[in-house]
C-alpha cells in the first residue's frame, strides 16, 4: 500500500529539548569548549609535557580517527536499522540514527537524549509505543553487548598473564566479576520480569508499569533470537560500533608516538567509557577522566593518555554531533511536514511487524 493511501494521523510537537534551536546551541557551545580547552593547554602553566605531545603529533593519523568514529557510527546505523525496521529506506534510517546520537553526545542526559529523540520520531512514523520501547531495549542490550563480552574475555587473560602488560590485579577482578554478574542478570531478567508481571500482585502493577515491564523482558529475548537466527547486520554492526570506535583511540595514541600493549588499553577504554553515564553533555568530563584514569591505572603515562584522549574525543563528540546535527534537520523536516509519510520505508509500509518473532511477540487477539 503506498503511503500516501494512508489517512493523516495528527502529530505531536517535538519536546523542546530536541528543539533544532536548542541543538544548534549545544553545538555552538561544544565548538566553544573545544576552543577553551585548547587555549589552555597552549597557554597554563604545568602543563609542558601535554604540550610536548601535541607538537610531535602525527597529523595524518588525526584523519584516519575522524574516518574510524564516522564507520563507527555508520556501523550503529546498521544495527538500528536492523533491530527497529530492516525495510526503512537508508536515507531514512541513517537521519535518525545519526541524529540521535548527536543527541547523545550533544544533551546532558547521559545517553537519554538519543533515545527520547528515537521514540519521538518513531512515533511520528506511526510505530507504536509498545514496538518502540521493546527495540529499544534490544538495541541497547545488543550494542552494550561487545563492551561486556570483551570484559570478559580480556580480563581473565590479563590476570592470567596470557596478555602483556600492566595488570591492577584487585581492579581487574572487580571489573571482570562485574561484567559477569550483569551479564547473568541481564540474561536471566526476562524469567524475573515475567513472574513478577504473572505472581500475586499483578492486579497491583500500574498500566505503565507493566509496558516496562514487557519492553524489558521482551527487548532481551528479541536481542537472543537476533543472534540465534544470525541477523548479520545488526550484530556486525552492534560489533563495528565498538570496535571501530576502539581503533579510533588506538590510532590516536599512535599519532602521539605512542605504542602501548593492546590488552591492557582496551580494557581501560570499557571501564573508562563507564563515565560517560554520566549526566554531562557529551560526557565532557566524565568520559575524558575516565578514560584517562583508566588507562592511566592501566599502565599509560599522564601526559599520553590525557593527549591521546582529549584527540580521540574532540572527534568521537565532532563527527556525530556535526553529522547528526545536519541530519536532525532533514529528520524533521521529513517527520513535520504536512504531507509527511508516516514512515519512510522503502516500500512505503510500516514496521510493526518487523520484530523478531518470540512467543511473546505474537499479536495478541485481546488487543
Amino acid at each position: 500500500m503506498a503511503a500516501t493511501s494512508r489517512p493523516e494521523q495528527p502529530r505531536d510537537d517535538i519536546p523542546d529539548e530536541l528543539d533544532s534551536q536548542h541543538i544548534v546551541r549545544r553545538l555552538i557551545g561544544f565548538a566553544i569548549l573545544i576552543a577553551v580547552v585548547a587555549i589552555a593547554v597552549i597557554s597554563l602553566p604545568g602543563l609542558g609535557s601535554l604540550r610536548h605531545r601535541f607538537s610531535v603529533v602525527d597529523w595524518r593519523l588525526l584523519i584516519a580517527i575522524a574516518a574510524l568514529k564516522l564507520a563507527s557510527c555508520l556501523a550503529n546505523i546498521v544495527a538500528f536499522r536492523d533491530v527497529f525496521c530492516p525495510r526503512m529506506s537508508w536515507r531514512f534510517s541513517y537521519r535518525l540514527g545519526m541524529a540521535e546520537q548527536a543527541t547523545n553526545v550533544l544533551l546532558p542526559t547521559g545517553g537519554a537524549g538519543g533515545l527520547a529523540l528515537g521514540a519521538w520520531a518513531l512515533h511520528q512514523g506511526g510505530m507504536d509505543s509498545e514496538a518502540i520501547g521493546r527495540r529499544s531495549v534490544a538495541f541497547f542490550v545488543l550494542t552494550s553487548l561487545p563492551n561486556f563480552a570483551l570484559t570478559v574475555v580480556i580480563g581473565p587473560l590479563l590476570l592470567l598473564h596470557l596478555l602483556t602488560g600492566t595488570d591492577p590485579v584487585v581492579w581487574t577482578v572487580v571489573f571482570t566479576a562485574m561484567a559477569v554478574a550483569t551479564s547473568a542478570l541481564t540474561a536471566l531478567l526476562p524469567l524475573i520480569l515475567r513472574r513478577l508481571a504473572h505472581n500475586r500482585f499483578q492486579g497491583r502493577l500500574t498500566g505503565k508499569l507493566r509496558i516496562i515491564i514487557v519492553s524489558l523482558a521482551g527487548g532481551i529475548r528479541d536481542v537472543g533470537t537476533l543472534i540465534r537466527e544470525r541477523r548479520w547486520k545488526a550484530i556486525l554492526g552492534a560489533l563495528g560500533y565498538l570496535l571501530f570506535d576502539i581503533g579510533a583511540l588506538l590510532v590516536a595514541f599512535a599519532a602521539f608516538g605512542s605504542h602501548h600493549a593492546l590488552g591492557p588499553i582496551v580494557f581501560g577504554y570499557i571501564i573508562g567509557q563507564l563515565g560517560g553515564l554520566i549526566p554531562l553533555p557529551g560526557g565532557v568530563g566524565g568520559t575524558d577522566g575516565g578514560l584517562i584514569g583508566a588507562l592511566v591505572l592501566y599502565g599509560s603515562p599522564l601526559a599520553t593518555a590525557t593527549a591521546a584522549v582529549l584527540a580521540y574525543r574532540v572527534f568521537q563528540v565532532a563527527v556525530p554531533a556535526i553529522l547528526g546535527s545536519i541530519a536532525f534537520v532533514g529528520l524533521r523536516h521529513t517527520l513535520t511536514g504536512v504531507n509527511a509519510p508516516r514512515l519512510t520505508t522503502d516500500d512505503g509500509g510500516l514496521c510493526a511487524d518487523d520484530a523478531p518473532q518470540t512467543e511473546e511477540h505474537a499479536p495478541s487477539t485481546s488487543r
